[in-house]
């Protein structure tokens, strides 16, 4: 039974969508997801054993969650149960429990199938448990958002989560051959439009269907070319929610590309975010935590352009400013890299941490009363401009504490001068020692 007819309507109700037409009639029509549904996949081998666990279906928009639970219930002949988390509450959980067990009690097991499971609150999510525990219930949950941040780890232990692929342009063009054969009409593209038609689902193969049927309609009288399609149909939005996981994962993506050094990754990744509608400060900002994280004193000058790039954007505003950001953004990926400053700190951080309160030595502390002068304060301090070598010998740590190295700047951009900087004046300290001796 499909969707449309699940619903109490036929083909004389009015027109079927396409979508719903092309639905598979078996796991072997599923595009894209062999990897869970074919021989060997977890889905595969449950159905060849003839034992259902609940599961979540973890995936993009239209690759086949809905049409998955539905063809499992149907090959191992369990009843067929669908809520939807935005739609249902506490009370239709419990008529939903009710009719399982009865069912049950009478030798038929229940598939419920629950899409956005991740919109339950966690009470709610905490009621799925003892129906799964005592196998009232097979749970499917569907989600497009990780698991791991939105569902109760108690729900995670007693549901193998089965992550389904977004669709690939190989799996869209079967779908569209698919469309073609049951329309009985080619689509009226061009090569390069029927590319640009894949790319503009976004991997989305139920939005690809609907695509399919915008184009139908126009009935134009020759190909389509790329440019005349983008005029005559809606594109996808980007699947990017800037609260969620797709955020994070883009976030990482361009600060490793940055990283990296790959200029050209780290600018597709800024598009993508800001084409997703990410706040472009929120970018800024981490565009100065790579300036002071990956690349600190090896180029002071990139801190510099990451600031520049917040005032830029502050005045002009969007779009104008996102071409500072870009500017920042391609200047720290062609920097030279280096967390020597980064290191150092978290060194200095465990050891204030585990060293205790003690006191600076006595001849760097400040003598303002006399008192002060009489009790040692500032008793030996050398002022190293006056010095022959520019350098002192005198102690900056605490008496009680090994002076230790933290900073350990490395071969790269103005870190290498430091280096050499660091290592003359150590030289020049062990030369004053020896000539006290």
């Amino acid at each position: 039974m499909t969707l449309f007819e699940a619903a109490g309507l036929d083909d004389t109700a009015g027109p079927r969508p396409l979508a719903d037409r092309l639905r598979p009639k078996s796991l072997a029509d599923v595009i894209g997801q062999s990897h869970l549904i074919g021989p060997e996949g977890p889905i595969g081998r449950m159905l060849a054993a003839r034992r259902l666990s609940s599961m979540i279906l973890w995936g993009p928009p239209g690759t086949g969650k809905t049409t998955i639970a539905r063809l499992l219930s149907q090959g191992l002949n369990l009843h067929f149960e669908q809520l939807s988390a935005i739609f249902s509450g506490v009370a239709e959980l419990r008529k939903v429990f009710d009719m399982a067990r009865a069912r049950r009690s009478q030798g038929r097991a229940t598939l419920l199938f629950v899409d956005e499971i991740h919109r339950f609150n966690r009470a709610q999510q905490d009621s799925f448990l003892p129906v799964m525990e005592d196998g009232t219930v097979i749970l499917i949950g569907a989600t497009t958002e990780n698991p791991s941040f939105e569902l109760n780890a108690a729900i995670l232990s007693r549901a193998q989560v089965m992550v389904l692929n977004r669709l690939g342009m190989d799996d869209l063009e079967r779908l569209l051959a698919r469309a073609e054969a049951e329309t009985r009409q080619p689509l009226p593209l061009d090569a390069e439009a029927r590319t640009a038609l894949k790319a503009m689902a976004d991997g989305d193969g139920r939005f690809l269907l609907n695509l399919v049927e915008q184009v139908l309609a126009l009935k134009p009288t020759a190909p389509l070319a790329p440019e005349q399609l983008m005029r005559a149909i809606q594109k996808r939005a980007p699947v990017y929610d800037k609260g969620r996981e797709g955020h994070y994962n883009l976030v990482s993506a361009l600060h490793k590309s940055v990283r990296g050094s790959d200029v050209n990754a780290s600018l597709y990744w800024l598009a993508r975010m800001l084409s997703g509608g990410e706040d472009p400060l929120y970018i800024i900002r981490r565009v100065v935590r790579m300036a002071v994280e990956d690349i600190g004193l090896a180029d002071p000058n990139a801190l510099v352009q990451a600031l520049a790039a917040k005032d830029a954007f502050e005045l002009m505003g969007s779009p104008e400013g996102e071409l500072a950001i870009a500017q920042a953004v391609i200047y720290v990926a062609v920097a030279p890299k280096s967390n020597a400053a980064y290191v150092a700190f978290k060194r200095a951080q465990a050891s204030a941490g585990t060293s205790g309160s003690l006191n600076p030595p006595m001849n760097i502390l400040n003598a303002p009363t006399r008192m002060m002068k009489e009790l040692g304060y500032g008793k030996d301090y050398v002022y190293e401009p006056d010095t022959d070598l520019g350098v002192s010998t005198q102690r900056f740590f605490p008496e009680e504490m090994r002076p230790e190295t933290y900073y350990e700047p490395r071969g790269e951009g103005l870190e290498a001068r430091i280096r050499e900087r660091l290592e003359r004046w150590e030289a020049l300290r062990r030369q004053a020692i020896g000539s006290l001796k």
